[in-house]
């Protein structure tokens, strides 16, 4: 197997338990993250309506 400049499944997996300790220690943080980021993109959001 030759060896891969770039691992994007590597990279997302350490991106994905940094976060977790960092919200394992505060979980509110979590949460105000993901506030901020629907704010910043709410006009791009689009809302499916039930049938």
């Amino acid at each position: 197997m030759e060896h891969k400049d770039f691992d994007a499944v590597d990279l997302m997996r350490k991106i994905r338990t940094k976060l977790h300790a960092e919200y394992e220690i505060n979980p509110e943080l979590r949460k105000t993250r993901l506030h901020k980021i629907r704010k910043k993109y709410s006009s791009r959001i689009r809302t499916k309506e039930l049938a």
